[in-house]
């Protein structure tokens, strides 16, 4: 139960006002800056196509994207900004390919990337290093969020299909940099942050900046409020011409009430609900605490040739307090057992879920080698690699206790709490050492050959910890992914390609008393064949692909009720299968783009004929996303902007017997530079849901049980930034 839901808590709290101070009381101070200020960060677009930037996501170094067999997707600081995103599922719906899966208040972010979730354990990257997404991402010091989709083996060890998200850290400015800013979301929301660079020494070779904010949490859905801050510095040297040291840390703490998923009602899908709602709403219930510190150090070094030697460790350490009034299931007045849904009339089974002092514990260390050299006629960039990670993880005892009966409209407000401990937790400790080896072949201008392969040796280890039955659970395996791509490029500015590549999943069979087969292990093998375009005509860009991937699945078999009556085991496959489309066009003052994802989703050979064929849960078959951007020549500096995202039905249940239907949201938004006592200020403020709309935004069939959660309510944003 330590992955059921969660929630934040703490007695030390960061009061708004001091995130208003700090924004700009520290900028108060500063020198005026000029306007051109040389910051490195991405213009305020999802980069699709030729225009598009090195993404190291991709696992090409520097190239960028346009010219690689991958498909990606960068989101960009200004465009969260614009956005208004406060967190990383925020900034998900301006691509097609990417969605929700179980995302709500106060609990961390699940991203769906073609079809497929997001691993938090194992898909997530920090400027290329792996880390645990268990936790809440803090963006203010994130440069851009890059977004890998599809099958991720030549990138990863172990990781679930469907893409890799890497978070690039903001480093040292060249020139100064000076900001603040100030933001407010519906109802009473309010974030203040500081962004300050400078160098200094002989030839300005040491750089340091430091990112500071401190939020107040009071959203529209009830019985939420949190707060949360953030401190981060990272500083680089540069020791000489061609070599560069860069250290960071970064520490982070949010502490709010997460908000449960509503359910079927019996065998129906209800109306949708109020969104403000909060079924999390006992006098009991203590917030869900998330906190983090992670640091890294990274050496770069210039060697013969146009070669370059890199060495970059990292480690995190996390700590949460997982606590929640949670809805699960539901015993109807005459009996009847609903085990992963609420009752015909409403009513749900509330229990006092608490697992206090979990631990998280993740290390990396890699050392790489790139650069390029030239057989004859052929250019080759070749790259390898070795990466060793350490995971440890310890848990406490945990609660999950019944409480009594809730009802949906959230009227039951006084069920007693139940907090006294009732079963044990697992520990978990892993090692992985990974060797790879890429190499792009050019024969010419137009043709290159991809190759990238990664091996993978692996030890897991996992422990109840119960000293009178600890179920241990130890295990060993090696793994080689292959990539294989080719490019053609027809006409400059111009792409055609062909790639194949194997991702691999590494799973045990649990050590719980019921599972006959407990300490069994499974490698799920997944494979994704991708054809795709890039290009791009004066003003417009483009980038189109065709994919397939198979993952296989796993299920439990037999009663599974008593000791020793379930078994593991795989148990067919799902197969998505879809086309994607993304272009970009500039028009005089106006800037269009347009993204369109057609997904068939099916589940294939499983034992169970009634979910045999079905569409995943959860997974729409199209999506769409526009964004409009005019600039307003009357008045210079204002950008009115306009989206909308819209999504098909989705699946409740694995038999495919029940449904949510599909909606559509408009949000709208302005952006206004301007300038104000020598200071370049931009003000944003934009208004999401324009309509209101009420509808079931998505249904994850999770923990064993069938969730619905709402589309937001419309909701009111207004944020400055000052450049001083």
């Amino acid at each position: 139960m330590a992955h059921l839901h969660r929630k934040h808590t703490s007695t030390h709290r960061t009061p708004v006002a001091f995130a208003i101070a700090l924004a700009f009381s520290t900028t108060a101070h500063a020198q005026p800056q000029q306007e051109t200020q040389q910051e490195t960060q991405l213009a305020p677009v999802v980069v699709q196509g030729r225009a598009a930037p090195a993404a190291s996501v991709a696992g090409w170094g520097d190239l960028p994207l346009s010219l690689t067999p991958i498909q990606a997707a960068v989101f960009g600081t200004d465009e969260a900004r614009d956005r208004g995103a406060q967190r990383l599922s925020d900034v998900a719906g301006a691509d097609a390919a990417v969605s929700d899966a179980y995302n709500t208040e106060g609990y961390w972010d699940y991203l769906t990337v073609r079809g497929f979730v997001i691993d938090n354990r194992f898909n997530y990257r920090r400027d290329g290093l792996p880390i645990s997404a268990e936790t809440s991402i803090a963006l203010d010091n994130k440069e851009r969020i890059e977004v890998l989709k599809g099958t991720s083996g030549m990138q990863a060890g172990t990781s679930a299909p469907g893409g890799l998200v890497n978070l690039v850290v903001k480093r040292p400015t060249s020139a100064p940099l000076r900001r603040a800013s100030l933001e407010w979301h519906e109802r009473a929301s309010l974030t203040g942050a500081v962004d300050l660079s400078q160098r200094f020494g002989e030839g300005e070779a040491f750089g340091v900046r430091v990112n500071a904010a401190a939020a107040h949490f009071e959203p529209k859905v009830r019985d939420a409020r949190g707060e949360r801050y953030l401190a981060a510095i990272a500083a680089d040297w540069r020791m000489s011409a061609d070599a560069l040291l860069e250290a960071e840390i970064e520490t982070s703490r949010r502490s709010q009430p997460s908000v449960p998923g509503f359910s079927l009602l019996g065998a129906s899908v209800p109306a949708p609900v109020d969104p403000r709602i909060n079924l999390n709403n006992q006098a009991w219930a203590l917030p869900m605490v998330l906190q983090g510190t992670t640091a890294s150090l990274r050496w770069q070094q210039k060697l013969a040739e146009g070669w370059k030697f890199v060495a970059h460790a990292a480690t995190q350490r996390l700590a949460s307090d997982d606590r929640i009034a949670f809805p699960f299931g539901c015993t109807d007045s005459d009996g009847t057992y609903y085990a992963d849904r609420f009752c015909p009339n409403g009513d749900f089974d509330l229990y006092d879920f608490r697992s206090n002092g979990e631990r998280r514990r993740s290390d990396a260390l890699e050392l790489g080698v790139s650069g390029r050299l030239r057989t004859g006629a052929i250019e080759h960039a070749l790259a390898a690699g070795m990466l060793h990670g350490r995971v440890r993880n310890r848990f406490g005892l945990q609660t999950f206790a019944y409480s009594g009966t809730g009802h949906i409209d959230g009227s039951i407000t006084d069920l007693p709490a139940n907090p006294t401990p009732n079963d044990f937790n697992t520990d978990r400790d892993e090692r992985s050492t990974e060797l790879s080896l890429r190499d792009a072949i050019a024969f010419d201008a137009r043709n290159t050959l991809w190759l990238g392969l990664r091996h993978t040796r692996l030890h897991r280890r996992s422990e109840r910890n119960d000293p009178a039955d600890p179920r241990t659970a130890d295990y060993r395996q090696s793994f080689t992914t292959p990539f294989v791509a080719a490019s053609h490029a027809w006409a400059p500015g111009q792409l055609a390609y062909a790639s194949w590549g194997r991702g691999v999943e590494s799973d045990v069979a649990p050590n719980r008393a019921r599972y006959a087969n407990a300490g069994q292990t499974f490698t799920q093998t997944s494979r994704q064949v991708e054809l795709g375009l890039k290009g791009g005509a004066g003003e417009a860009e483009w980038n189109a692909a065709l994919f397939d991937i198979r993952r296989p699945r796993l299920g439990d078999f037999g009663d599974c009720d008593l000791d020793g009556s379930c078994i593991r085991r795989l148990d067919g496959e799902q197969h998505h299968r879809g086309i994607e489309i993304g272009a970009t066009m500039a028009l005089r003052d106006w800037t269009l783009r347009a993204g369109v994802q057609w997904l068939r989703a099916r589940v294939q050979g499983p034992a169970d004929p009634t979910v045999d064929g079905r569409q995943p849960t959860n997974v729409p078959a199209r999506t769409l996303e526009l964004q409009a951007e005019h600039r307003l020549a009357a008045l210079p500096g204002l950008t009115l902007q306009a989206a909308l995202r819209a999504e098909s039905r989705r699946q409740v249940l694995p038999d495919n017997s029940v449904q949510i239907p599909g909606w559509a949201r408009i949000d709208l938004g302005a952006r206004w530079h301007t300038h104000w006592a020598g200071s370049a200020l931009t003000w944003r403020a934009g208004v999401d849901n324009l309509a209101d709309r009420r509808a079931w935004r998505e249904s994850p069939y999770q923990f064993g049980h069938a969730y619905l959660f709402p589309l937001a309510p419309r909701t009111f944003r207004l944020s400055v930034q000052a450049e001083l």
